[in-house]
């Protein structure tokens, strides 16, 4: 559990400082577009990079949300409609399912040229999160610990006709003696090289900070901070709480995917229903909005200079669409891609572009100057990461296999 509050206040603040570096460089380098800025910078290579890197993270994105409507729809259809032999039912196939709703939902939504609902699907999906973090504190207090003591327990009394049932309270506490219900507070294995990549990941959000702060009425960079500040804090205390709580549950027993553990180990209850359904929806909707950002910077890359053709962004879209589902589908787990996306592309966003991009167009300050070395430190830190992350899980695939978690 301290690990994960030092990795989660570590990466929030290291998050925090890049954008305050994001935004005195485009004070200075005077742009508001991230592409724009590694254009100044470094010329087409560094628009190169920012345009990859926000294209990769947007695709890491919208798989995580597919990956969600691949393991929870199947769930969420097979307790709508009591079914209990799932054997050779095509409805009730993750793939096929999620084929379908990328189809039927997500693609027209998508190739709409203006996503008008972008506030009401943001919304939607913060009170979604809320719901689910309400959820799962709840369910920390309903759900005895721990399972296995359970699982032993029926065992041995399936087992053994003959062990007397007053026996039955010793063994559950025998049971409990054991680590099964004891936090561990620091824990490394071959799982834990993920930990950094992903939490990089989930505090990305330096694409949108410059188009938030373009928009914001009575701009100015202290004003933008405090709007950061409060929104790091917000997503902190609700990762935060989300991890403890879901860890307190389950404790080793917890998989990749949080939501998918309720259905494992305890089953769906009316609660649980409600909140797939919530999350589904929030999903599905969310999916076409990231897919806006990555079809306009493919098609600045490309196209910039050409006039508007539905061929062309029909095509674009379907491309980014049939792309991700292929991901969804033949990456064994949710926790490889954001693994690989928050070591690669996240990474680059947070630590290595800012600092960069603040070293090379913020011209007032010297380099050997406070601010201008800690950028320096920055983007050391940065590369680090990025490259230690990446080896760490090349090494993890190389030698481990898939592991059966969602």
């Amino acid at each position: 559990m301290k690990q994960t509050l030092i990795l989660l206040t570590v990466v929030s603040i290291f998050s925090l400082y890049s954008v305050h570096l994001l935004l005195k460089t485009a004070n200075e380098g005077g742009s508001l577009l991230y592409e724009q800025l590694g254009y100044k910078a470094f010329g087409l290579v560094g628009k190169l990079a920012a345009s990859g890197s926000i294209t990769m993270q947007n695709i890491g994105a919208m798989s995580s949300y597919l990956f969600i409507v691949k393991y929870e729809l199947p769930l969420v259809i097979k307790a709508l409609m009591n079914i209990e032999d799932t054997t050779g039912l095509w409805y009730l196939n993750g793939d096929y399912l999620v084929l379908l709703v990328s189809l039927v939902l997500i693609l027209p939504l998508s190739l709409l040229r203006n996503l008008g609902y972008l506030g009401y699907t943001s919304g939607l999906s913060l009170l979604c999160m809320v719901f689910f973090l309400i959820v799962v504190i709840c369910k920390k207090f309903q759900i005895p610990c721990p399972m296995e003591a359970a699982l032993i327990i029926n065992e041995t009394i399936n087992t053994s006709l003959t062990q007397p049932s007053a026996l039955v309270p010793d063994l559950l506490h025998n049971v409990t003696e054991n680590d099964s219900c004891r936090p561990h507070y620091f824990i490394f294995n071959s799982q834990t090289v993920y930990a950094v990549p992903i939490l990089t990941f989930s505090f990305v959000c330096h694409p949108a900070v410059l188009p938030i702060y373009e928009e914001l009425k009575d701009r100015s960079r202290r004003r933008m901070m405090n709007v950061s500040k409060i929104s790091f804090f917000a997503m902190f205390l609700m990762y935060l709480l989300a991890a403890l709580f879901g860890y307190l549950t389950f404790y080793e027993h917890v998989e990749s995917e949080l939501l998918h553990t309720y259905s494992t180990i305890v089953g769906t209850d009316i609660l649980l229903l409600i909140v797939r359904l919530a999350v589904l929806m929030a999903v599905t909707l969310t999916v076409p909005v990231v897919i806006f950002p990555i079809r306009t910077s493919v098609t600045h890359l490309l196209c910039a200079s050409k006039d508007f053709s539905w061929w062309r962004h029909s095509l674009i879209t379907v491309s980014i669409l049939a792309f991700t589902n292929l991901l969804v589908i033949f990456v064994p787990t949710i926790r490889d891609i954001f693994g690989f996306i928050g070591a690669s592309a996240a990474a680059m966003l947070v630590f290595i572009l800012p600092s960069t991009f603040y070293i090379k167009l913020v011209k007032k300050e010297s380099m050997k100057s406070v601010q201008k070395m800690g950028a320096l430190f920055f983007l050391l830190s940065g590369i680090l990461v990025m490259t230690g992350s990446m080896s760490l899980i090349i090494l993890d695939w190389v030698y481990n296999a898939p592991g059966g978690g969602h």
